[in-house]
């Protein structure tokens, strides 16, 4: 593993450890391309602060700081700048504007939310209701549409306990769509190093019937999470289970240019 494109920061508030301290364990794991792609703030109305996300006065400190240690450390690692972003119909292209002030390297998609957050169903939380998977997908769907994201980020994070054949339904065309668009599918590592929900097996058996090729993302909170080879193993033993497609770096998009060409 070469690149990571799933990094967080403090900035989103579920996240530990400075700026640096990540880079320098990037540096440590022998990487030579790392992607910062904390949550993107929203100019949510009503003054709504989101608990997973920066905030919007937060955006200049965090392309200050990463262009700092990009230069500082660029004979050892290659930095790059972005946000991981659901898609929100409500704020999606104010989001973009706000955006298009500042050099972001490339966008992941990562649909935390249904709808548009304020009083929705977070992903994670299990549901066994259709609508809400079959929505999933749609908003999903209409997000990869837009042609601005670079991957998909844990598009297995729908947490579903209903019809396993409905499951499979909608996710064969959520697949069949991400393949479509030529958007990777990440193969996120954060219940390979913790109990979680995700990767779940039963979607990646879906993606390599359909063929979406995968980019291993660790999804990192914390700098130490990027220095676990065993994990990688892990990944890397998954993948090779299902007969994934596994992409050592990613073909990056640029989201303002992505949206030109759309407009």
């Amino acid at each position: 593993m070469i690149a990571n494109y799933h990094t967080h920061t403090t900035r989103c508030g579920h996240a530990i450890g400075t700026d640096r301290k990540y880079v320098e364990s990037a540096i440590i794991a022998g990487y030579k391309i790392l992607g910062f792609s904390d949550h993107v703030p929203v100019p949510f109305d009503g003054g709504y602060r989101s608990p997973i996300r920066m905030g919007t006065d937060e955006i200049a400190g965090y392309f200050d700081s990463l262009t700092q240690l990009k230069a500082e450390y660029k004979k050892d690692i290659h930095i790059l700048i972005g946000f991981e972003m659901e898609y929100y119909p409500d704020y999606f292209e104010k989001t973009l504007s706000l955006l298009s002030d500042y050099p972001a390297d490339y966008l992941i998609l990562g649909q935390h939310y249904l709808d548009n957050e304020i009083g929705s169903h977070r992903t994670t939380h299990p549901t066994d209701r259709g609508d809400y998977l079959e929505k999933y997908v749609d908003q999903c769907i209409q997000g990869l549409d837009t042609g601005v994201f670079t991957y998909f980020a844990h598009p297995d994070t729908l947490n579903f306990t209903g019809d396993k054949a409905f499951y499979e339904a909608q996710m064969r065309r959520l697949c069949e769509h991400a393949l479509k668009a030529k958007v990777p599918l990440e193969l996120n590592l954060t219940g390979l190093r913790t109990p979680y929900i995700y990767p779940h097996e039963p979607f990646f058996r879906i993606a390599t019937e359909v063929g979406n090729p995968v980019i291993l993302g660790f999804d990192a909170h914390e700098p130490d999470a990027l220095t676990r080879t065993d994990v990688v193993r892990a990944a890397t033993r998954l993948a090779k289970k299902h007969g994934l497609t596994v992409l050592d770096r990613a073909e990056l998009v640029n989201p303002f240019t992505a949206r030109t060409e759309r407009t």
